[in-house]
């Protein structure tokens, strides 16, 4: 705890993570808990609207759109911009690497750890070398500027192969990320006059296998129709710098492979050696973590139970996060007195899915919909669920309507950083860090 000038002291609360559980959880204790020092650790100062990633990969939205900034959204939250790289349960404290290597110790009286997840990386040769992530704004803006820069550059090749590698874009996985991605990125390269042959990858049997086969058909009509060429039942058994392999045989020639398979629970969790499902971190229904009533979990780190499923676990969707955030502010308020512990029990209200153009499938309240009806329902959804930037958004949307879109690469974001194995390589560097780096404690004796 820190004392204020008053001699009162104030308890700790440190929130692992600013995504959608980690933001709107220390909403929620900003609320209840004024008197609180609230410490948020996550490498950026923004929380990411992960949803619209698609839409800045294909130019209908500014980067800063998705960008929820924390200086001005949690006022009442101190950021440390880094990573945690260990929890020590006994200490109760938490270490984290900085963004410029140095390594400090946070000591806390309530911990939330909502650290997320990270791309779920098969053992397949080629994919960790020269397939591309798809969950940072820099990897939606690498991609934008990529695409954009191929297509210029086939207008060069010396031969019908190397225009075929670089006009070819092969997006793996067809949930609702690579779903989106492919139909942005097919009228990203149709708003840029050029001929772009995109290919959807999946081991499914339809694209979009968590939603209803009344709104996966229709989506799949929507992009053949477009010129997507969908291939499902199919696996990725190689990846190369000009080509990628199927299960099947087939040999795609592309220099642009986007992976797009889905996601696992952070592995920052998997130290602690507490009971888990799945990879995720177990907790009741109130978010604690048993055997530990100081420390709490939520999102798709946290193996929540079910209630409206008995048995079950939460998806990890950003719709259960963000409710599961709130929950978890409330319940940690309660823990230090402020206010009554809630479960939590959510029942899904349905999912939205961006088609690009007028086009989208959509099914509020489980009444399946899809074109104009399913477009306006999808962007009313993303702009009552966001935290912030919703006029500026709303304004993209409109001059993406009635303009065409900027069909520019600025070449801003290096290649180096963007594969799957510089992703991997750079959460090694923090935890070399953590072992040689400078140390600073972040004690109870700080004052705010």
């Amino acid at each position: 705890m820190t004392i204020t000038d008053t001699g009162r002291r104030r308890p700790r609360i440190v929130v692992v993570g600013t995504g959608f559980a980690g933001f709107h959880c220390l909403r929620t204790l900003q609320r209840r808990l004024p008197d609180a020092e609230l410490v948020a650790v996550n490498p950026a100062d923004y929380m990411l609207y992960v949803p619209l990633l698609p839409e800045v990969a294909g130019g209908t939205l500014e980067p800063r759109r998705v960008a929820v900034p924390l200086r001005t959204e949690l006022r009442g939250t101190r950021t440390v911009l880094g990573h945690v790289t260990g929890i020590d349960l006994t200490r109760k404290c938490v270490t984290a690497v900085d963004v410029e290597g140095r390594r400090r110790d946070i000591e806390w009286d309530r911990l939330v750890i909502a650290s997320g997840s990270v791309t779920r990386l098969l053992s397949i040769p080629g994919v960790a070398e020269h397939a591309k992530g798809f969950k940072t704004i820099a990897e939606s803006i690498y991609l934008r500027d990529h695409v954009l820069r191929q297509i210029d550059l086939a207008e060069l090749a010396s031969n019908l192969r190397e225009r075929t590698e670089r006009t070819t874009f092969v997006v793996v996985g067809a949930g609702y990320t690579g779903t989106e991605l492919a139909a942005q990125g097919k009228e990203l390269t149709r708003q840029a006059k050029r001929d772009a042959r995109w290919v959807l990858l999946d081991m499914a049997d339809r694209v979009l296998p968590n939603l209803s086969p009344r709104l996966s058909g229709p989506a799949k009509r929507v992009l053949e129709k477009r010129g997507v060429e969908v291939r499902l039942g199919q696996s990725v058994s190689e990846v190369t710098d000009t080509c990628v392999r199927l299960t099947d045989g087939t040999e795609i020639p592309t220099r642009t492979v986007v992976w797009c398979v889905g996601v696992r629970p952070d592995p920052l969790v998997e130290p602690l050696e507490l009971p888990t499902t799945q990879g995720r971190l177990n907790t009741d229904e109130f978010l604690t973590v048993p055997s530990h009533p100081d420390v709490f979990a939520a999102g798709d780190v946290a193996a929540v139970p079910d209630l409206t499923r008995p048995g079950e676990i939460t998806p990890m969707t950003a719709q259960h996060a963000q409710r599961q955030g709130r929950v978890a502010g409330i319940n940690v308020a309660a823990s230090l007195g402020a206010g009554e512990r809630k479960r939590y029990k959510h029942k899904d209200l349905g999912f939205v899915v961006d088609l690009a153009g007028t086009q989208a499938v959509a099914d509020p309240l489980h009444v399946p919909l899809r074109g104009w009806p399913a477009k306006v329902v999808t962007r009313g959804y993303h702009l009552a669920a966001m935290p912030a930037n919703r006029l500026r958004v709303a304004f993209d949307w409109i001059a993406d309507l009635l303009t065409r879109r900027q069909v520019v690469h600025f070449g801003l974001v290096p290649a180096e950083g963007v594969s799957l194995a510089d992703a991997d390589r750079a959460r090694g560097q923090d935890n070399e860090h953590e072992k040689t780096g400078g140390q600073a404690r972040w004690s109870s004796s700080a004052t705010r």
